[in-house]
């Protein structure tokens, strides 16, 4: 029987980053997975939305193409199936690329379901129903995440569905309900309303994307009123009936009724354990089922890791990343912590948002004083260049001391900026250092500049307040 030096149970971007890295390392790896690997982000998540979130752009910009003097002769007509063919094409080039990457590591990938026998020994159930089992000196899990099914909303084909079966759906709804407007249901809100879909959306804190800054959820709302997305904040749907026609009739708890042919649930993931018998070794597990980890992504089992969605925290795919990396290093016996200082969050609904850092009420709850500047993006030569001009920018910063300790944006190209202030906040710049810093014209960047002046109310394109 082949004994590994580890084994990585999971193949998305804590499994696959984690196993390279591990290789790099001179360690004999397997990775195990019962799907292709690039996990919920590759397959089913980051990259085949924003592709989706891409075309329905382009088909946008065809539409309203005699704006920019250009001219279309016929019918600008979008075809879903199409754009769900290019997506798969997509999403196999990456497959291909991560098989590749695991070649040329030597890393052996074995397709199949993995349980646990003890802590050493696992049996994997493959996909044409062979078992093996698999032994490994250190074993890492990073088996994912998995969308919540709320028993309100019992996931039923292709019409109530959960983000991962909307990029499969065969045709353009007519009308859909989206429950959750966190980023997931927020981004599918701009994709099918740009596909002529009519959507509502409801989300039961108060304001859209409620995990951003206020300032924010406030813009993306007035976004989506322009759109004619309906959004109902504050509300729960208590109940869902099917009527004879197909459609749905979801009762709010205020009584009003939304009928709609189709219903997308997103309110949440949790992690996915299912199957693991994670019970046989003795794991722990967290209130909210993620596996309990330190911050050298040890489990209580000595030699068990864990990391990314299945521990329950960030659940992104950039952290995951750097949590495999972190968990294979110490399972090799290395000395390493994860630091999670200055992580973005982004959301690619249109226009974009990112942030990082504190929010304005965080700090002020925090009993920190602050100063905040903000800066539209309308007033910038590159918006008004393309014609993307909704949003702004806003940074908190200490007033003491000036260090920049949030900064969040609604506006075009949102995710790409962001970065910016990550290396701003993790370094301790002021606003003022920002400010001084050259951001070449014309640029989105340059919104950043201004906003940090404007910390200090000296914005140059900002007309004076009295």
């Amino acid at each position: 029987m082949d004994v590994y030096d580890v084994i990585f149970i999971g193949s998305g971007p804590a499994g696959y980053v984690g196993a390279i890295r591990g290789a790099q390392l001179g360690a004999r790896v397997c990775v195990i997975d019962y799907d292709e690997p690039g996990g919920t982000c590759g397959l089913r998540g980051c990259i085949p939305t924003k592709a989706l979130i891409y075309y329905t752009k382009v088909y946008q910009i065809l539409k309203n193409s005699e704006k920019y003097g250009i001219n279309v002769i016929g019918e600008v007509k979008p075809d879903l199936s199409k754009m769900v063919e290019k997506k798969n094409v997509v999403v196999n080039n990456l497959i291909k690329g991560i098989h590749n990457l695991f070649k040329n590591n030597g890393i052996v990938f074995i397709k199949g379901k993995a349980s646990f026998i003890d802590k050493n020994k696992l049996k994997v159930v493959k996909n044409d129903e062979t078992i093996v089992e698999v032994t490994g000196k250190k074993i890492i899990i990073c088996s994912g995440s998995v969308p919540v099914n709320i028993h309100t909303f019992p996931f039923k084909e292709d019409k109530i569905f959960s983000s991962d079966n909307a990029l499969e759906l065969k045709e353009i709804p007519e009308s859909i309900l989206i429950v959750g407007a966190g980023a997931i249901g927020s981004e599918f809100a701009f994709i099918l309303n740009y596909l002529g879909t009519r959507v509502t959306i409801v989300e039961m804190l108060p304001h859209a994307v409620p995990m951003e800054d206020e300032d924010i959820s406030k813009i993306l709302e007035r976004e989506f009123k322009k759109r004619k997305i309906k959004l109902f904040t504050g509300h729960k749907v208590e109940k869902v009936i099917e009527k004879e026609d197909g459609k749905f009739e979801s009762l709010l708890h205020n009584r009003e009724k939304i009928l709609s042919d189709n219903i997308l649930v997103s309110t949440g993931r949790a992690p996915n354990i299912k199957g693991l018998e994670l019970s046989k070794i003795g794991v722990k597990l967290g209130n909210r089922g993620g596996i309990l980890v330190n911050e050298k992504m040890e489990t209580n089992v000595k030699g068990i890791y864990a990391a990314g969605d299945v521990i329950g925290g960030y659940m992104l795919a950039y952290v995951a990343s750097k949590e495999g990396e972190v968990a294979i290093e110490n399972a090799l016996g290395k000395n390493k912590t994860m630091d999670y200082t200055a992580i973005p969050a982004c959301t690619f609904t249109d226009p974009e948002i990112a942030s990082v850092g504190l929010k304005e009420k965080e700090a002020i709850e925090k009993g920190i004083d602050i100063n905040t500047g903000k800066f539209p993006f309308r007033i910038l030569g590159k918006a008004q260049a393309i014609g993307e001009i909704a949003g702004e920018i806003k940074i908190v910063a200490d007033k003491k001391s000036d260090k920049i300790l949030g900064v969040h944006i609604i506006g075009p190209h949102a995710t790409d900026l962001i970065h910016e202030a990550v290396i701003a906040i993790k370094a301790g710049i002021t606003s003022k250092e920002l400010a001084e810093a050259f951001h070449a014209h014309p640029t989105f960047s340059e919104g950043l500049m201004e906003a940090a002046l404007d910390v200090h109310k000296i914005a140059i394109h900002i007309p004076r307040r009295e």
